[in-house]
């Protein structure tokens, strides 16, 4: 075998082989995890490896953590939160970018570029003037407050991704319907939605999973338990439960199930709408 063949069989060999180490120190915080979520207590305090496989597989840390910790209402109120920013982020956003995209004036370019701008902001920088607007206007320890929050500052990145997307579609398109006399918000719903349903699934993914695992608002707006999100429960849990990391590990792989289910099922439209534009022709 010449060495230029030999140079060709050992790039993808080292490739695969660098890929597929990474992947594995990846998923060891994982697996962890998983062994952990698994074992009785005892066990964990009378060996130093977290990383071994249980004795006893325990599953009645899931039910304990789900039932009595409060997981089942923390995980409601998540998906509540979620689902409900996410559709308002989606609405408010595709609307902009539609006018954005589609509609031709004098500040259009500036109106972007303020969308834009609020992406560059820290949040960290907002936290005294959002604590003291969402107490002055009665927000705070409302669900909706958080809601409203996450889709204020969700729709600026979405309204760019959404823009981004729909200025590959066809303007001809948008003038013969206008000619055939399709009002603007017909032609937003017939026309523009049925194509941006790849760029829509991507997005969804994306925001579900920032808001199902934001802490910080929660923090900030959230105070009576019964109203709190699934990271604030973990975060008191490690309060509650000082030495008992099976439930903090069981409550921790709980919480992920949900933005890996959306995932999963979604999974194939984000790939597509991620890779939209990469290819020409």
């Amino acid at each position: 075998m010449s060495e230029k063949k030999q140079r060709g069989y050992m790039r993808p060999v080292l490739f695969y082989g660098f890929s597929t180490l990474l992947v594995l120190l990846w998923l060891i915080p994982i697996i962890i995890a998983v062994f952990t979520a698994f074992k009785p207590m005892d066990e964990i305090m009378s060996s130093p490896y977290m990383w071994t496989m249980p004795k006893q597989w325990v599953f009645e840390n899931f039910v304990h953590v789900w039932k009595q910790a409060g997981m089942s209402r923390y995980v409601y109120n998540t998906f509540v939160i979620t689902v409900v920013s996410l559709i308002g982020t989606l609405l408010i956003s595709s609307l902009g970018a539609f006018a954005l995209a589609f509609y031709t004036f004098k500040l259009n370019r500036t109106v972007l570029i303020i969308f834009i701008s609020g992406m560059l902001i820290p949040f960290q920088m907002l936290l005294i003037p959002v604590y003291r607007f969402s107490d002055t206007v009665g927000l705070i320890n409302t669900m909706h407050g958080v809601m409203l929050f996450h889709i204020a500052f969700q729709s600026g990145f979405c309204t760019f991704f959404l823009r981004n997307f729909m200025k590959q579609i066809p303007f001809s398109l948008i003038e013969a319907s206008r000619i055939d006399g399709t009002r603007e918000f017909t032609i937003y719903c017939k026309i523009i939605l049925p194509l941006c349903v790849s760029s829509f699934a991507a997005l969804s993914v994306l925001e579900f999973t920032w808001i199902w695992n934001d802490l910080l608002w929660s923090l900030i707006m959230l105070q009576s338990d019964n109203i709190k999100t699934v990271t604030q429960g973990l975060a008191n849990m490690q309060g509650q439960y000082v030495t008992n990391y099976n439930m903090t590990a069981a409550g921790s792989l709980i919480a992920a199930a949900v933005p890996l289910t959306m995932f999963l099922i979604f999974q194939r439209y984000f790939i597509d709408g991620m890779t939209v534009g990469s290819v020409k022709g």
